[in-house]
């Protein structure tokens, strides 16, 4: 047993030096002091870094199928009435979506972007007081109303009761509503001097899309939305203006829901156009994201880069249709985010490592004074 405690003795790296031999030092208490200030400085900064959670960012081929794109969104247009602005969306799978009213509400707005009125679209139609029924009489007691669809009916049994459903059928039909005075409902509704009465307002449009999640867009165009001879046009009838102005804010636009460090480029971005007419474009690549919090929890969302292109009416060209354009691609890229602690064991070693560093470096300086004090004092 004392042979093996004496081979032990052997192997001590760290041999004891009596203190009679110890020659303390002015300069060696200073450097020992300053060593422990810089030690306990930088252990609170790994400290601190080790609390602290990093994202760790991967990327890797997306392989959902049949998903949804959740789009949410809130554009102000100072000079558009609510009446006029419409919502558009469709995708390269065919599928089209106009005049979208579900969870989109409006708010009026004056000129300094106070609220008038806020409403959800399509919600409050005024009521019918001895409307034309759709045999040509007016609505007498106890009797159904059936209001005509001034020859847009798809059968016999339709029946337009408000304004809006007799442009849905005219719509349906891809014909345009030439004079709206001529049509009972908007008449009774007073459609045209609604429109009026709202001249000079704007317009804050927010609310919400589930779209297929393949390549689209949507759009905030003036007018109705409707097809004639397979082509997707717009009426613009009830404005009877040769200029429009499609200026516009947009307050917030994402594509899913938020998490930690998302950025959405096109938040807070306002455009005002320096010529009257035109369409602004918004070209958009969302790329899917996965993010993971520190306790594991999950988060499916998008982020998305832009650019932008205006076009205006150009010479000898069709006008384009007045209205602000969101095209948007999905990358078959995604990019998962996971929020990660530092090990302990990677804590202890940076730890360690300052510890041994700075008593080492103190040393080495503390050896060099101390021998240059001893050098000088013998020249003396």
């Amino acid at each position: 047993m004392d042979n093996v405690l004496h081979k032990l003795r052997k192997l001590d790296a760290y041999p004891k030096i009596n203190e009679d031999f110890y020659s303390r030092t002015f300069s060696g208490g200073l450097i020992t002091l300053v060593s422990f200030i810089v030690i306990f400085l930088l252990f609170v900064s790994e400290l601190r870094l080790y609390l602290h959670t990093v994202s760790e960012s991967k990327l890797v081929v997306d392989t959902s199928r049949g998903e949804t794109l959740h789009i949410n969104f809130d554009v102000t247009f100072p000079a558009v009435p609510c009446s006029l602005l419409s919502l558009d969306a469709m995708d390269i799978s065919g599928e089209q979506h106009l005049d979208i009213r579900h969870d989109i509400f409006k708010k009026r707005i004056d000129a300094h972007s106070n609220v008038i009125e806020v409403r959800q679209d399509g919600i409050g139609a005024p009521k019918i007081e001895k409307p034309l029924q759709k045999h040509g009489g007016r609505l007498e007691h106890n009797e159904k109303y059936c209001g005509s669809c001034f020859g847009a009916e798809t059968s016999d049994d339709d029946c337009c009761n408000s304004c809006e459903e007799v442009r849905d059928a005219y719509r349906k039909k891809g014909w345009a509503l030439t004079n709206m005075d001529l049509i009972d409902q908007c008449k009774r509704e007073g459609f045209i001097q609604k429109i009026k009465d709202e001249e000079g307002e704007g317009c804050n449009i927010h609310g919400s899309l589930e779209v297929n999640k393949v390549a689209g867009n949507f759009y905030f165009a003036l007018g109705k939305s409707f097809h004639q001879s397979n082509v997707h046009v717009h009426d613009l009838l009830a404005l009877e203006k040769d200029i429009y102005n499609i200026s516009h804010r947009i307050n917030k636009l994402a594509f899913g829901n938020y998490f930690p460090g998302l950025v959405n480029p096109l938040d807070g971005v306002q455009w005002v156009p320096e010529t009257p007419n035109g369409l602004y474009q918004y070209f958009i690549k969302v790329v899917p994201t996965k993010y993971t919090d520190i306790r594991g929890r999950t988060v499916q969302s998008n982020q998305y880069s832009v650019t932008e292109h205006f076009r205006g009416a150009e010479s000898g060209r069709s006008p384009p249709v007045p209205g602000v354009f969101f095209f948007y691609d999905i990358s078959p890229i995604k990019v998962t985010l996971k929020e990660e602690h530092a090990t302990f064991l990677h804590f202890m070693t940076h730890i360690c490592a300052i510890i041994g560093g700075i008593f080492t470096v103190a040393g080495i300086i503390d050896s060099f004074i101390y021998h240059g004090q001893r050098a000088i004092k013998k020249t003396m």
